[in-house]
């Protein structure tokens, strides 16, 4: 979906506000950043024994 598109079905007061609790959140920290990374990279796979 589009800048646009999302502006047009959401209207601007709501995405302001979805934006300014966007910028509310904390960075996410570097062991859920990985973790997250792993999710991605590997969707359908299992997690590597070693990382258990």
């Amino acid at each position: 979906m589009t800048d646009a598109e999302r502006l047009a079905i959401l209207g601007p007061d709501i995405v302001a506000s979805i934006r300014a609790r966007v910028k509310e959140a904390p960075e996410p920290s570097d062991e859920l950043v990985e973790k997250l990374r792993r999710i991605m990279t590997r969707p359908a796979g299992g997690i590597p024994r070693g990382d258990r």
